[in-house]
């Protein structure tokens, strides 16, 4: 029988290191390998949190790169071969050749549980690799398995099988409810999200228990482990816990998301990064963008540089435009606009004014 390999890929971020920090604490003996793929176009402070992250571990993060025997950086090695065609929301070749690949290639054909940190308070899925050889779990979320899984599992040419999941288990005083749900099909009045997050109030355990169950019957990578911990785990971790988690670690917040003071006209706003990622991601809002000038010009001038041959990181904007005084101005204006509607004044963190940015992007360099 294949061995699983337990994988956890660390972006740089808050949120896969805080998921780190989270197994080992709750977990320590699942034999976790931790990775994080290397562009060569990261801001110090990302290798800082992987510097800190292996001190608490106690374990070495690998680092993949993709091109291993180029002499230059992983994005440039690619985009000389693209001939200087940047990568966009449109056209993301960045992650596909510099993260997913790296990461297929580290996997191979070993069966392979993939840990993601997404958090309970967001709405969104993340990778999921196409390869039936790879599982992705979400430990901080309600639901942990995956959407294909749960598309299989409560597919209504499950149903006989669902009862019987549900029947061996233990359901307490609330048997009779659960399964009632459990054998209503789904239909354009009953949809999959509704039966799926009424058994979840019904009970997290049972639930994950009657999954796991299910998916001994699967060929995915779970179908051959005798047990698995999380099973048991009914926590739901939001942004809070995260920083946190972090903060609690010693591991520390990544300073990119540490709050700068600016003025503009009289005025005084904050800006910081809401993500990890490469220094010129064109996910950035153009806020970001004015951060990274004002904090890191070298940067700043190392991303105008790659505008050339009509390409740029911002849809009918270069970045030369972009850091004219009076556009500076322009966007820092708007920003303190959008800030006063929409700030938590509980939280110190930027990233819940560029609460919308967040969400948007690649989740393989962001989470």
């Amino acid at each position: 029988m294949k061995k699983v390999r337990h994988l956890l890929g660390i972006s740089g971020g808050k949120d896969s290191a805080a998921l780190a920090i989270y197994m080992q604490q709750n977990y320590p003996n699942l034999e976790i390998e931790y990775y994080t793929t290397d562009t060569g176009k990261e801001l110090k402070e990302t290798y800082d949190l992987i510097d800190n992250l292996e001190n608490y571990l106690g374990k070495k993060i690998k680092r993949l790169k993709s091109y291993e025997g180029s002499n230059e950086a992983p994005f440039d090695h690619k985009l000389k071969s693209l001939m200087g065609f940047l990568p966009s929301a449109q056209n993301r070749w960045c992650t596909k050749y510099l993260k997913l690949d790296p990461f297929e290639k580290f996997v191979g054909d070993d069966l392979v549980i993939s840990y993601v940190g997404i958090r309970g308070d967001e709405d969104r899925e993340g990778y999921i690799s196409r390869k039936s050889n790879i599982q992705s779990i979400f430990p901080f979320r309600k639901n942990i398995w995956s959407e294909d899984v749960m598309q299989k599992f409560l597919n209504n040419s499950n149903l006989e099988n669902l009862m019987n999941f549900y029947s061996s288990l233990d359901l307490g005083s609330k048997k009779d409810r659960i399964l009632e749900i459990v054998k209503t099909p789904i239909s354009l009045d009953f949809q999959l999200s509704q039966k799926l997050n009424i058994l979840l109030d019904l009970g997290i355990i049972a639930f994950n228990n009657a999954v796991f169950s299910f998916l001994k019957t699967t060929s995915y990578p779970l179908a051959v482990e005798e047990e698995f911990p999380l099973i048991e785990n009914k926590d739901i971790l939001v942004r809070d816990d995260i920083f946190k988690l972090l903060r609690e670690s010693n591991v520390g917040v990544p300073g990119y998301y540490e709050k700068i003071d600016f003025e503009v006209n009289g005025q005084i706003g904050q800006y910081a990064r809401s993500r990890s990622g490469c220094y010129f991601c064109f996910y950035q809002q153009k806020i970001e963008w004015i951060w990274l000038y004002e904090q890191h010009p070298d940067k700043f001038q190392q991303a105008i540089d790659y505008e050339k041959d009509g390409y740029t990181w911002i849809q009918d904007e270069t970045l030369s435009d972009l850091i004219k005084p009076a556009r500076i101005t322009q966007i820092k204006e708007e920003y303190l606009k959008r800030s006063k509607r929409n700030s938590q004044p509980q939280s110190p963190y930027l990233i819940d004014i560029l609460e919308d940015a967040e969400g948007e992007g690649c989740a393989s360099c962001f989470i």
